[in-house]
């Protein structure tokens, strides 16, 4: 059985990078702020030959309940209860402070076996810090380097002896590896191995989804109210989440990982660096993601922002619904309803027929609704479509409207075949591709996905050719 280890600390002490360390990636943002971790984040790391799984969490601050340092002390305090042992992190290189003293007093009295860890010990004058470390009467300070990874052997050591050698040493449960997305030059998405076969879809695997949207839509408040609890850290502030944090969920028999993501502002105003890297980390979750969910103020939707966060995802081949959210506060709500289906074919005519749903996070309507859309348009973004099929779909169209003439010649269109899906690819073979028209290709597309009932997700088609066998050869008298 895998234990749980809390890091816990003030804040900017190096608990982060001590998280990014143990998991051997670098998941949590690093800064020079103090307070850069807001939300607690889980993630299974390895210490030699230990097995277990991290908690990272905001720095302890002596605030008020009501206020955000206050909201992220009660998580850090969640993470506490949790965890199975409690690395209480210092830093050496400043000493103790008066914080110190109070939380390891909060440590305490939770009653869970601690190590008290001395990070930044490789700095000059550390020495000094890491004797005061022994005032706070948690046992011997372990000094380590998390930035540099000094100090790890003695940190295992130490958690052996925390725990007791069966403890550390149970079995532990084998770490899900996230499957990267294949991607290439023309069509993003998965290849096909047999273009005549028509699988059907499987609704056992694991779903990957994002939420994304402007500071302050409700994003983590929607993620709470999916799952019921009040897992990630919300208010009535602009911009509270910073790292992109992945919460695993079961929604009818269906395991789900939801990735909640900082809110996006225009390039323009994101001058700081902190949003950059809260801003890239939720890039790497929609990459990541197979559905986006991109939420939408009821109030105010459809600002620029939203359509530029909304061809991002349709350009990444990743399949978006939205969410109307903060319905509860709309007073007209079917003129306002029409009015927003109107601008949603409108406005996003590269996924014609995107699913768009009313939510509301706060009171917990429509979320059944949303996951179904969910999972309608999951469905759509697996389609397969045979190659007999679409040939046959390709004669009327040829028939009914064949491409046009240029430059005097007409344009052959030869066949067409899936070559990927998630998202759906096709490969048209033509005469000239460099010349088919762009409006002739959004023809094909908006026909194809009429046909086949593939609405609201991004449809990618490659022109080729087939090679001229006599091409390059002298012409003989």
């Amino acid at each position: 059985m895998s234990f749980k280890v809390a890091i816990i600390g003030r804040p900017n002490v190096g608990k982060s990078t001590l998280f990014n360390r143990l998991v051997g990636k670098k998941l949590a943002l690093v800064d020079d702020t103090p307070g850069v971790t807001r939300d607690r984040r889980v993630h299974a790391a390895k210490l030699y030959d230990l097995h277990f799984d991290v908690i990272d969490t905001a720095g302890f601050e002596d605030a008020a309940a009501s206020t955000l340092p206050g909201r992220m002390r009660q998580q850090t305090e969640i993470a506490i209860r949790e965890a199975d042992l409690i690395f209480f992190t210092v830093d050496a290189k400043s000493g103790l402070m008066p914080d110190d003293r109070t939380f390891a007093e909060v440590v305490r009295k939770s009653g869970k076996p601690v190590v008290l860890v001395a990070n930044k010990a490789e700095a000059r004058g550390a020495q000094g810090g890491l004797l005061e470390a022994w005032e706070l009467g948690l046992g011997e300070p372990i000094p380590v380097s998390a930035e540099h990874g000094q100090g790890m052997p003695d940190l295992r050591d130490a958690v052996v002896e925390a725990l007791g050698e069966e403890r550390a040493f149970g079995e532990d449960e084998e770490e899900d590896g996230s499957d990267e997305i294949a991607a290439s030059e023309v069509l993003i998405g998965e290849d096909i191995a047999d273009p005549d076969a028509e699988p059907a879809y499987d609704d056992t695997k694991p779903l990957r989804i994002a939420v994304v949207g402007r500071p302050n839509a409700g994003k983590s408040t929607l993620i709470n109210a999916l799952i019921g609890e009040e897992r990630l850290l919300t208010g009535p502030e602009a911009g509270i989440t910073r790292d992109s944090i992945s919460v695993d969920w079961d929604w009818r028999g269906r395991r789900i990982k939801l990735h909640d993501t900082a809110g996006m502002r225009r390039k323009a105003k994101v001058q700081e660096k902190l949003e950059k890297l809260s801003v890239q980390d939720g890039l790497r979750a929609i990459r990541f993601a197979e559905i986006v969910i991109i939420v939408l103020d009821a109030t105010i939707p459809f600002e620029k922002q939203d359509l530029q966060i909304a061809d991002l995802i349709i350009r990444e081949g990743r399949a978006p619904v939205i969410a109307f959210n903060k319905w509860d506060l709309i007073d007209n709500p079917q003129e306002l309803l029409a009015e927003l289906r109107e601008k949603t074919g409108r406005l996003l005519p590269q996924v014609r027929g995107i699913q768009a749903v009313t939510v509301s996070a706060e009171t917990g309507r429509g979320l059944d609704k949303l996951m179904e859309s969910v999972i309608k348009t999951h469905k759509v973004w697996n389609s397969r479509v045979s190659t007999g099929k679409l040939n046959r779909w390709l004669e009327g169209i040829l028939a009914h409207h064949p491409p046009p003439a240029v430059a005097g010649r007409r344009l052959k269109i030869k066949y067409v075949t899936q070559a990927k899906t998630r998202p759906p690819g096709f490969v048209v073979s033509c005469s000239r591709p460099d010349a088919m028209p762009q409006s002739y290709v959004r023809y094909l597309t908006n026909s194809l996905r009429e046909a086949f009932d593939m609405p609201g997700v991004p449809i990618r088609m490659a022109l080729r050719t087939s090679d001229n066998p006599f091409a390059g050869r002298a012409k003989k008298r």
